[in-house]
């Protein structure tokens, strides 16, 4: 599984009526980097490449008076595009989400976007979403948005011999049952949102329990929380095909079951793209 998070926004151009305006962004993205990251803008290009923009192959779009064309490019700074990575715009005013399709090999991808109105810009992940940032579209016919995204990849840290997917808080069920409790839902709707807007995505769902009582009821118990899972995804509309359902037990704790606040952490779901 790929641990994706935003690190910085690149160039922007608005072209509209013919002319090239350059817009100011909203950054977003978790406050961990913000100390961290480098503050860097990519080379802009050069306003007339911004209308004929495209990624592997030839736009589908074409700006409107109503309607921004909005074409956006995801990089890696040290590989370069990055594909399969899938977005998502709110509007400021209308509040209707609207997503691109997953990025292509180029790290493209695009969508018409109603002028008017600011857009959250959000990368959708496993379990999570992230906000990138806060785009202006002006009230004006015939724009084009041209939006470099940067991001770095989260590894696995070197021996880490617990879990390898992303653990998704909030799952909550029962003491020694199956059954998801009803705040849990949230969480998992997450999950269904993202495989639901790349299609190509198969998903491990792993249950991991602590270490107190008996290994083999633990096993038992985390496959059946897991299944529980998937049959959720299942009745909101995902293929089963994509899903699998894994539980571990105690096999692949990601913390000492020595104290409660280990224990508790090793009591998780977690979701894996393979």
């Amino acid at each position: 599984m790929r641990h994706i998070i935003p690190q910085l926004i690149g160039t922007v151009f608005l072209v509209a009526w013919g002319g090239t305006v350059q817009t100011p962004l909203t950054f977003g993205g978790p406050e961990a980097l913000a100390a961290d990251a480098p503050s860097e803008v990519a080379p802009a290009k050069k306003p007339g490449d911004v209308k004929n923009a495209h990624g592997a192959s030839p736009s589908k779009i074409k700006a409107t008076k109503t309607h921004a064309a909005l074409k956006l490019v995801v990089v890696d700074k040290d590989k370069g595009a990055l594909a399969g990575i899938t977005i998502s715009v709110t509007g400021s005013k209308d509040k209707k989400k609207l997503y691109a399709e997953p990025t292509d090999t180029a790290g493209y991808t695009e969508l018409l976007v109603p002028v008017g109105q600011d857009y959250e810009i959000v990368y959708l992940s496993l379990g999570f979403t992230e906000t990138a940032a806060s785009l202006p579209v002006a009230d004006k016919p015939n724009q084009n948005v041209r939006l470099t995204l940067r991001y770095t990849r989260i590894l696995p840290k070197k021996g880490d011999t617990g879990g390898s997917g992303i653990v998704l808080g909030g799952i909550n069920f029962d003491t020694g049952k199956s059954k998801i409790r009803p705040e849990s839902f949230e969480q998992l709707d997450t999950v269904v949102e993202y495989l639901a807007h790349k299609p190509s995505a198969k998903v491990e769902i792993s249950g991991h329990t602590d270490s107190v009582g008996n290994k083999a009821a633990n096993k038992s118990l985390s496959q059946q929380r897991a299944d529980a899972c998937v049959e959720y995804l299942v009745k909101k509309g995902i293929d089963k095909s994509r899903l699998t359902a894994v539980g571990y037990g105690d096999e692949r704790p990601v913390a000492p079951n020595s104290t409660p606040e280990g224990r508790e952490k090793n009591r998780r779901i977690e979701a894996k793209e393979l």
